[in-house]
This record gives C-alpha cells, sequence and structure tokens, in this order.
C-alpha cells in the first residue's frame, strides 16, 4: 500500500505520519516512512538546494526540474522497491504537491507536469491521499513557531516565506484536487488538537483494513 499525505505548511504532516506508522505497524504491517524532497541520499542534496531560503530566485522550470529529479531517484531507488516487497509506504509529499505548487501556484503548464509524471514515473499514485487542510495563518503561524522553538530547521524557509496568497493557492488547488479525485483523496480538517486529527485519519485506515 501506498499513502501520502499532502497540505499546506505547518498542517501537520510529520506528526500524523509517525502516527499512521504506529498503527499500521500494530496491524502488522512493514512500514517504510519517508518523504518529498530528501527521501534518498541523492535527494536530500537536491532538497538543500529547493528549500534554501536563499535560493528565493530560483526559476519555476527550474524548480519543477529538480523535484522531478528527486522524484526519479526516490521511487526507483526506495518506492517501488519497497511497494515490491510487499511493504507499505508512507510518503510526506509526492507528485500532488508538484502539480500544486508548481501548477496551480506557480502557473506552469499542469498538463506539463502530468505528462513528464507518466513519462518518468509510469504513473505511479498512491493508494490514499490524506489531505491535511486548514487555513495558511494557522498553519503558517504553526510552522513559525516551531522554526523559532528550533523543533523546525530555519535552514529550510524558502516555502514559509512566500507572500500569503501563495498558499492561499495552495489550499485551494488541494481542494480542488481533492474534489477531482474523492476514491483517492480523503480531506482532514487540521485545525482540530492532533489527538482527533489522528482520530479522523485512523478511521479511514481502519476501513482499509477491514
Amino acid at each position: 500500500m501506498f499513502i501520502t499525505l499532502e497540505g499546506i505548511e505547518g498542517s501537520g504532516k510529520t506528526t500524523q505520519i509517525n502516527n499512521i506508522n504506529c498503527f499500521l505497524e500494530n496491524k502488522g504491517h512493514d512500514c517504510v516512512i519517508t518523504r518529498e524532497p530528501g527521501g534518498t541520499k541523492i535527494g536530500k542534496k537536491i532538497r538543500s538546494i529547493l528549500l534554501d531560503p536563499e535560493n528565493k530566485e530560483i526559476e519555476p522550470m527550474a524548480e519543477l526540474l529538480l523535484y522531478f529529479s528527486d522524484r526519479v531517484q526516490h521511487v526507483k531507488e526506495l518506492i517501488n522497491p519497497a511497494l515490491s516487497e510487499g511493504k507499505t509506504v508512507i510518503c510526506d509529499r509526492y507528485f500532488d504537491a508538484t502539480l500544486i505548487y508548481q501548477g496551480y501556484a506557480r502557473g506552469l503548464d499542469m498538463k506539463l507536469i502530468t505528462r513528464l509524471h507518466e513519462l518518468v514515473l509510469e504513473g505511479l499514485k498512491p493508494d490514499i491521499t490524506f489531505l491535511l487542510d486548514l487555513s495558511p495563518e494557522i498553519g503558517l503561524s504553526r510552522a513559525w513557531e516551531q522554526i523559532d522553538n528550533g523543533s523546525r530547521t530555519g535552514d529550510e524557509t524558502r516555502f514559509e516565506k512566500e507572500a500569503l496568497s501563495f498558499h492561499e493557492k495552495i489550499r485551494a488547488g488541494y481542494l480542488e484536487l481533492a474534489r477531482l479525485e474523492p476514491q483517492r483523496f480523503r480531506v482532514v480538517d487540521a485545525s482540530q488538537e492532533k489527538n482527533k486529527v489522528q482520530m479522523a485519519i485512523e478511521e479511514v485506515l481502519a476501513l482499509v483494513q477491514a
């Protein structure tokens, strides 16, 4: 099974990925937790470029191709081998993030992005995608609080420093994508307390396991 989590900055993906891992391992699943960008050794180097706030002048097309480079390596080196071994892969961001951030928000051709995905990754899609939805104001407030208290690094804040309007586009894009693919997406209200978000996710996973 291939599970992904999506959402704006500060939506709580990292916390909930760990909860999902514990829940599924207790059900007998052999799980692999990973993330994009940065799920491989090569990917970590690409991540350092993409999220560095000093690289604010990066061209959208260059940004797009770096994400695809990270993803090709990630899928070939980690995701596909894990899935072929019968493991459950739980990933913090995947293809949807590229479609929304670089397509919907940056304005690059979304058909081109989809076509590139089909060409290089043979259309690999998650079985379930949890969209942790909340307002950008709340999400950014949480993200900066974590950065300020040291629980998140300040070296990866390029997107946190984008204008609020950018994050509003991201949220709208995710919700539209979820509307178009209701069979795959599960939208969870991430403005709730962490334990309530966890319970909502586990209810979905329990049905999948039934």
